[in-house]
Parts: structure tokens; C-alpha cells; sequence
């Protein structure tokens, strides 16, 4: 177990954790190259934003539902064995993609059915990984570890999309099919590299009763603490108008600009640097959590309304990746701040109860925002998701409980 200090060390003092953070950056690079190659390929079989809809929204609802289940697994049972058991699942569903896309015989339910597979696995591992970093670094180099986490996620995702739009221009998506495969056994090597992720002492799998008041303490701690449900039920809604402009960028560009997949993989890139430079500025900086949290959230909706009005697609893309930035940095800021207030002990249940309210808004926004696409047009769906973002923001600016927030 780490123990603390009172000058943190940098996070890559410890090679268990920097094992583990080499098989994730490799993770990155082909789940960068699948988010990219998959919408295009739903795209190019049905010419459907409402289908992109669905596959997104398919994509991130497990995180909502499964979390539950998830955190209790986090904090009962072998977590190294759990994370070792997702990425095996993960590694079958896309080996088979590759397969059936290769043969000629992936369709589109199997894309929905196989997405729902890889975010449940996802769900479970993401709940197994965030009560690691604390048990594997102790808490006071937290925030630093998600920062790396995340900025390398994000740089990697600055390569990826360009390499993958090239890829499926000239090749189609099986590239990117396989190379994803390939990189769930190389996080699984890294994983199984490490000798434990924790618990202490592995109780097993819970009982309905345990998993039950598992998820009654997770929402207990919830709503005991105000800042932290202010801001669940404020990302809930922030997820919901998001979806509904993000869903809708390849029909965007495809149809306001006559973009070509290598520019639509260019896009894609800029979007995830400038969430690399919003995590990096979050590590750096030490500002009033709750002032940033409220400017922050009221600068990414402004990144957002050049879309509606530009004929440029690079002011488009300078939106995005503007926006992105603070994104990045709120991501960043506020899983950093939800670590150091939870008890380690109760980490796990926590998140799960917290993702299921973050994220639960993310399919109907999806959806809704490809049904859009598809019937009032794309800038208009645009607009709609840039002054809903702003307008929140201005609502949200007048909770004292937030504004106060400086733990």
C-alpha cells in the first residue's frame, strides 16, 4: 500500500504504476483508431446520423448502469483479475469484428451488439482502475495520475483519428479493427506484469444483499455531499446537450463542408489535443475548484458557437478543439477532486453511483441529437447544443454551493 509524503513524488517512481501506464497508452492507440473507424463505418452502411446516434449512445450507456455493479466489484474482489478478465472479453469482441468485417459479413446489429459488449467490459475495468491509482500512489499524487491518464489518452487520440481517417480512406476500417485487438493483449500483458491493484484483503463476489448496500452507500455519500451532487446532476445534463453536438460532427462535416474521411480524422485529432492540453493545465494548476468549474463549463459551450455560422472548416475545427480544452480540464479537475474527497474504501461505489448519474443522459442525447442531424439539419443541431451548454452554465453560476467549493 503507498504511503504518503509531504513532498509527492512523480507518478513514475513507482513501476507498477508505470507498467500498467504503458499497456493503457498502447490501449489508447487502438480504441483512438475504433471510436473514429466504427461511426464511419455505421455512417458509410446506412448514411444515418440517427445511427451514429445509436451506436454512440450504445457505446457510453454500460458506463451508466454497469458502474453500479462495477464499483462493488472494485472494492470486494481481485481487481488485477478483474481488469485481466475485460480485456480478454474486449480483445474477443474486436478480434471478431475484424473477422466478420473481413469476411463480409459484419452488419449493423452486430456492431450494436458488439459496442454494448466492449463498453460493459470497459465499465468494469474503468471501475476497477480508478480505485487503483489511489492504492497504488496514495492520494496526494492522484491528480497527478489522472492527468497523466488522461493527457496521454488524449495525445495519443491527436494521432490516431488522422492515422485511422487516412486508414479508412484508402483501406477501409479493418486496420484499425485489428490493430485494437492487438492492443487489448498488450494491456493485458501489462496488467498481469503487476503484482496487485488491491484490494488489501478480496472478499469475493458480493451477495445481492452486499451489492445492494454497496450501491445505498455509494448514493449515500452522493447526496450527503453537496458540491459533489450539484455537479453530477450539472454533468448529467452537460453530457446530454454534449451528445447531441458531438454525435452530429461527422454528418457536420461530411454535410456543411463536403468533407473526405482524412479531414473528418484531422478534426477528430484536434479535438482530443486540445483535452490533452485542458488535462495538462489541470495538473499545473491549482485554482478554486468550484470559480473554474463554473468558468470552465461556460468557455467549452462558447468554443461551440462558431459551428452553427462558419463556412471555414478550419474555425469548425478551432471550435472543437477549443472547446475540447475545457473539457479536458474539467474532466481532469473534477475526477482529480472526487478522489481526494471519497474515502479510499469507498471509492469504488462512489464512482459507480456517480457514473450512472454523469452518464445516463448520454444515450437519449445521442440519439436525439442524430435524429436532429437527420431532420432539422446539422448547424441547426449545432446551435441547439451550443446555447443549451451556455445556457446551463449561467443557471448553474448561481449555486452558492459551488461557487464556494475549494476543497
Amino acid at each position: 500500500m503507498a504511503t504518503t509524503s509531504a513532498r509527492p513524488a512523480s507518478v513514475f517512481h513507482s513501476s507498477a504504476f508505470s507498467r500498467f501506464y504503458a499497456g493503457q497508452a498502447l490501449s489508447y492507440l487502438g480504441d483512438g483508431l475504433r471510436l473514429l473507424a466504427i461511426p464511419l463505418l455505421v455512417f458509410r452502411l446506412t448514411g444515418s446520423a440517427t445511427a451514429i446516434g445509436w451506436t454512440w449512445g450504445l457505446e457510453l450507456l454500460p458506463y451508466a448502469f454497469v458502474s453500479l455493479i462495477a464499483g462493488s466489484l472494485a472494492d470486494r474482489v481481485d481487481r488485477r483479475r478483474l481488469m485481466l478478465t475485460c480485456d480478454g472479453l474486449r480483445f474477443t469482441v474486436m478480434a471478431l469484428f475484424a473477422v466478420l468485417f473481413a469476411t463480409g459479413h459484419l452488419v449493423l446489429w452486430m456492431i450494436y451488439a458488439g459496442v454494448l459488449v466492449l463498453a460493459t467490459g470497459g465499465a468494469i475495468f474503468l471501475g476497477a482502475q480508478t480505485p487503483s491509482i489511489p492504492y497504488l500512489l496514495g492520494k496526494e499524487r492522484v491528480k497527478g495520475a489522472v492527468a497523466v491518464l488522461y493527457a496521454t489518452e488524449q495525445s495519443v487520440n491527436l494521432v490516431a483519428p488522422p492515422i485511422g481517417g487516412v486508414l479508412f480512406a484508402l483501406v477501409g476500417p479493418l486496420p484499425a479493427l485489428a490493430i485494437n485487438a492487438v492492443t487489448y493483449l498488450t494491456s493485458q500483458i501489462a496488467v498481469a506484469s503487476v503484482r496487485t491493484f488491491g484490494p488489501d484483503k478480496s472478499r469475493g463476489l458480493p451477495s445481492r444483499r452486499e451489492l445492494a448496500g454497496d450501491i445505498a452507500a455509494g448514493w449515500r455519500f452522493l447526496w450527503a455531499d453537496k458540491t459533489m451532487a450539484v455537479l453530477s446532476v450539472s454533468s448529467c445534463w452537460f453530457n446530454f446537450i454534449g451528445s447531441i453536438g458531438f454525435v452530429s460532427l461527422i454528418p457536420y462535416f461530411k454535410l456543411a463542408f463536403g468533407a473526405g474521411d482524412h479531414v473528418i480524422g484531422l478534426a477528430f485529432g484536434c479535438f482530443p489535443a486540445g483535452a490533452a492540453a485542458g488535462a495538462y493545465l489541470a495538473g499545473r494548476t491549482h485554482w478554486a475548484f468550484g470559480p473554474a468549474m463554473i468558468a470552465a463549463y461556460f468557455l467549452d459551450g462558447l468554443g461551440w458557437l462558431p459551428l452553427p455560422w462558419t463556412h471555414s472548416v478550419w474555425m469548425a475545427i478551432v471550435g472543437v478543439a477549443f472547446s475540447s480544452l475545457c473539457s479536458g480540464y474539467v474532466v481532469t479537475s473534477i475526477v482529480s477532486w472526487r478522489l481526494r474527497v471519497i474515502p479510499e474504501e469507498l471509492v469504488g461505489r462512489v464512482f459507480g453511483v456517480v457514473r450512472m448519474v454523469v452518464l445516463v443522459g448520454i444515450l437519449p442525447g445521442s440519439v436525439l441529437g442524430g435524429w436532429l442531424s437527420d431532420h432539422v439539419g446539422v448547424r441547426t443541431t449545432m446551435l441547439i447544443s451550443a446555447v443549451g451548454f451556455c445556457a446551463f452554465t449561467a443557471l448553474l453560476a448561481f449555486s452558492p454551493t459551488l461557487r464556494r467549493e475549494r476543497r
